[in-house]
């Protein structure tokens, strides 16, 4: 595997917007188009990137860089991670969640957030996986876990 993070570019967007996770998994995450909206309304907040395997685009990741939230789980958190429909259970996840904690280290954070929807088809299974251990508080009916960081 040849596993690397891109910016998104005006020659890759689209084929972002085409990115489409498993059917019984859209009521859980955002498209990527609507995710790019949001990164596209707060830009010095939102961190957008395209997993790739290679030239083929396998999955994207948004993580929320903002120290100053008055919300301390939307200081630096997991926003969207969609693996493309077959792609999945493949490492590529994994991947794109330990880049985005990498990034969160190089900006001196030393926890990342996520939210996620409880639902036996949701991705929490996933999430506590990559070491994330629910915080106890909930958001709008989400479930608000955390992960602590190592230094480098």
């Amino acid at each position: 595997m040849d596993l690397r993070l891109e910016p998104v570019t005006p020659d890759n967007v689209l084929d972002a917007c085409r990115l489409k996770v498993e059917p019984r998994q859209e009521e859980f995450v955002a498209p990527v188009a609507v995710s790019l909206a949001e990164a596209y309304a707060q830009p010095t907040t939102a961190w957008p990137r395209l997993v790739y395997d290679g030239e083929r685009l396998v999955g994207f990741i948004m993580g929320g860089f903002d120290p100053a939230s008055p919300v301390d789980f939307f200081r630096c958190g997991i926003w969207r991670l969609n693996i493309a429909a077959g792609h999945q259970r493949a490492g590529y996840g994994r991947f794109a969640v330990e880049e985005l904690c990498a990034e969160a280290r190089r900006r001196g954070q030393n926890r990342v957030t996520v939210l996620w929807v409880p639902h036996p088809d949701g991705p929490e299974q996933f999430y506590l996986r990559t070491g994330f251990t629910p915080t106890g508080q909930t958001f709008h009916g989400q479930v608000v876990a955390e992960r602590f960081l190592d230094r480098d």
